[in-house]
């Protein structure tokens, strides 16, 4: 299992003089760390219009300078916001094949469809995001693989350009799609493209059978949106590691874990994002063939109570202020969390290791934990990559 790190560049108030250049300039500096001890990519998000929960508006500038200063690790984008009002497929190709170059051949390339406060923000139409996202997916790896592209369809007319530049690894950086329900999960195993995704909210268990519905899809998948199929997982959690137990808790993890999860389920509108799900749901579920696999997967879960970790989240949208130490304990108690000292993230590490998963995204720089805490954290998870990590 790689060991990655995922990065948001979190600004949570209060805010200081320089607040914003202090930001970039640590998040530079940790990736250069994360370069030193051997992490394996760092992945940087894409979100707009989202105030403390991040500034990373901008993530291809962030990768680009990056690129330039280190050497060994992999740069991620996780993921690019697919449909066109966002970015235009010909941009999103010239843009990664470029940084490819610059980096040396170092791209890891993530599409997804985002959420509603930024389809509204870009006046997306709902109804055109699959589409779209889908239609980015086929276009952009036959850009980097035709001398010339053409397109017709989806909203899109292309004749004959040349997209240039050229990707710099051969035939082109892998592909990604973030994902975070089963729908998903089996999606991006047919099109043969890796799958991101979070155990924020999520135990290992669910995880575990998310994870064999998307490999049987990977291995069946014969026609890749891409030139080869790229049969990853990856996962993304919080991971706060300190010298003892006592100090990570000392340090805030609580308070970051807690901060995280209302600022996230607050941003993404999660209840309005929660019942287009359910009518995604229950479209597969009436479907002739019952849903195929996805469908199977919710009629084996339709019976199970709800989690904790739902009640929490049900909790929290409903406008209910839970106590930092009850979320918390809530979400370790699945298992969400890594955090603690370095023999108790070992264990926590092994847990997912043993999923299969194939790559962990370490999101180290939440909410409020100072940055000396953070840096502690990313040099200390640093020296357990090699016991993960046998490349």
């Amino acid at each position: 299992m790689k060991i990655d790190i995922f990065n948001e560049i979190q600004n949570p108030r209060p805010w200081g003089p320089d607040q914003e250049q202090l930001r970039f300039r640590q998040a530079l500096a940790q990736a250069e760390l994360a370069d030193e001890l051997g992490y394996g990519c760092w992945w940087q998000v894409e979100h707009h219009g989202a105030e403390e929960f991040s500034l990373s508006s901008a993530p291809e500038m962030v990768l680009a300078a990056i690129s330039q200063r280190t050497s060994r690790i992999r740069l991620g984008h996780s993921a690019v916001l697919a449909p066109s009002r966002f970015n235009h497929p010909i941009r999103v190709a010239e843009r990664a094949a470029t940084l490819d170059h610059l980096s040396g051949g170092r791209v890891e390339l993530g599409l997804t469809r985002s959420t509603v406060p930024e389809w509204r923000l870009f006046n997306i139409d709902k109804d055109d995001v699959r589409p779209q996202t889908a239609a980015a997916f086929d276009m952009i790896p036959k850009m980097w693989t035709s001398d010339r592209f053409s397109h017709d369809g989806d909203g899109f007319t292309i004749d004959d350009v040349p997209i240039l530049p050229k990707p710099y690894q051969t035939p082109h950086p892998p592909l990604w799609q973030a994902a975070a329900s089963p729908a998903s999960f089996e999606e991006a195993g047919r099109r043969g493209v890796g799958v991101l995704g979070t155990t924020m909210w999520e135990s290992l268990e669910r995880a575990e059978r998310m994870i064999g519905l998307y490999r049987a899809a990977a291995e069946a998948c014969t026609e890749p949106a891409g030139a080869f199929v790229n049969n990853q997982v990856g996962f993304f959690t919080f991971v706060h590691c300190a010298e003892t137990d006592e100090q990570a808790m000392r340090n805030g993890a609580a308070a970051a874990a807690a901060w995280y999860s209302t600022r996230a389920l607050t941003f993404f509108e999660a209840a309005t994002d929660f019942r287009l799900a359910m009518e995604r749901n229950e479209k597969l579920l009436a479907a002739p063939d019952g849903g195929g696999a996805t469908g199977d997967f919710l009629r084996a879960e339709a019976g199970d109570a709800p989690t904790p970790a739902a009640m929490l989240i049900g909790r929290i949208l409903g406008g209910e202020d839970v106590p930092e130490d009850e979320l918390f304990d809530i979400l370790s108690a699945q298992n969400s969390l890594i955090v603690g000292s370095p023999d108790t993230c070992r264990k926590k590490l092994r847990a997912y290791a043993d999923l299969g998963i194939d790559r962990l995204l370490c999101l180290h720089q939440m909410g409020n934990l100072g940055d000396e805490e953070v840096t502690t954290s990313i040099r200390l998870t640093g020296e357990l990559i090699s016991e993960f990590d046998t490349d």
